[in-house]
């Protein structure tokens, strides 16, 4: 979900998606959208939006508290992501977001975002090393939020560490720009990360768009009680 993951590509998304068959569809973003006017963003038929609050154990998101706070007043669906760091214990990881995200906060449930950043692709930490630290920060988030967290990843990392580490265990977001992903179970599906809307106002051109697996009463049925 960030410019400095590795694997963000220029290539522009290719996927074809049914807005028939998925007609749910949301925004993530960070501090690099900058303002954002999230009354516009809803009244061009935003339905949900992630925002990017924490990374690994000690980094807050600039515009964390704003976009919390200011998604506040919409019908937007609106959660939390926090970007998945391989290189610190997952217990202050998870301390990392609850401290800065509230459980009455976001609607949905909570998003870890595992991908490869920096040399992390061509240097790739061992499959246990990976779960020693992502187990504890699911745990955690869970045992806080009262819901199973939703892990975002890309093909690679879901085939090498999710897949083997949570199997099913967790609800899916897998960017996928070429094709639907149909070939595995997921929940929300990024399918461009160069989509353009009116609304938000930083350094950023780009917004990614996703879609919901499902109706805008079974996005209903994920909030949080």
């Amino acid at each position: 979900m960030t410019a400095a993951a590795v694997g963000v590509s220029a290539v522009l998304s290719t996927a074809v998606v049914s807005r028939k068959r998925y007609p749910v569809f949301g925004v993530d973003v960070s501090n690099y959208q900058g303002e954002v006017d999230w009354h516009l963003l809803e009244e061009q038929g935003v339905q949900f939006a992630y925002i990017k609050a924490t990374e690994g154990s000690g980094h807050v998101d600039e515009s964390a508290r704003r976009n919390i706070e200011n998604s506040a007043d919409t019908g937007i669906k609106r959660s939390c992501y926090h970007f998945f760091s391989f290189d610190s214990s997952g217990h202050t990881q998870a301390q990392n977001f609850i401290s800065t995200v509230g459980r009455d906060e976001i609607d949905l449930p909570p998003v870890v975002d595992i991908e490869y950043y920096g040399d992390k692709a061509f240097d790739k930490p061992s499959r246990d090393e990976t779960e020693d630290v992502l187990i504890p920060l699911l745990d955690e988030l869970e045992q806080y939020y009262g819901v199973k967290p939703v892990i975002y990843t890309t093909l690679p990392v879901y085939f090498r560490y999710v897949k083997p580490i949570c199997g099913s265990d967790y609800p899916l977001w897998i960017r996928c720009k070429q094709t639907e992903p149909d070939f595995v179970d997921w929940t929300f599906w990024q399918y461009d990360d160069h989509g353009e809307l009116d609304g938000y106002y930083g350094d950023e051109r780009y917004i990614d768009f996703n879609v919901f697996n499902g109706t805008a009463e079974e996005l209903e049925e994920l909030t949080l009680k």
